[in-house]
């Protein structure tokens, strides 16, 4: 079968489709007429007013439940927010320590630094003194040696 032939088989598909659900609907509403009742402005009025609650009270229970899922989105986020906390808590506390341990090293460092210091000072002074004693003795020395230089002369 060609496309055109599909098509026209289509339209007369739907056309019956059409005359049909118009064929239900004219059922449907002689059904209406036959069953319907019909009540007083007074007593419409109140079914009017009980539906309009019905509807109110329908969204205001979506909104409740709406508002109890970002509640329990909240208390979530908020205990999630209590553990992030604490673990900063820990990571600072342990920072911390390694701080102090780290400023107790470089104390002690200190401390060696300045008893090393000390015995280089005292070393020098040593250095110091024995250069001294060791310029006095080649003095002497030199003296001593001059003399005996003279002393050779004079004989």
């Amino acid at each position: 079968m060609d496309e055109s032939g599909k098509g026209s088989e289509r339209w007369g598909a739907a056309i019956a489709n059409l005359a049909e659900m118009g064929s239900n609907l004219e059922s449907l509403q002689k059904l209406l007429l036959k069953k319907a009742v019909f009540v007083d402005e007074e007593t419409f009025a109140k079914a009017s007013l009980t539906s309009e609650q019905a509807k109110t009270i329908k969204a205001l229970e979506q909104r409740v439940a709406t508002l109890e899922r970002e509640l329990d989105a909240a208390i979530t986020a908020a205990a999630r927010a209590r553990s992030e906390k604490r673990q900063a808590e820990v990571v600072q506390k342990a920072a911390e320590l390694n701080a102090l341990e780290v400023t107790r090293e470089l104390e002690n460092t200190t401390n060696v630094f300045k008893l090393h210091m000390e015995e280089l000072r005292i070393k020098q002074e040593e250095i110091a003194k024995r250069d001294s004693d060791i310029k006095l003795l080649e003095a002497i020395i030199q003296t001593l040696g001059g003399r005996e230089s003279t002393a050779t002369q004079d004989n």
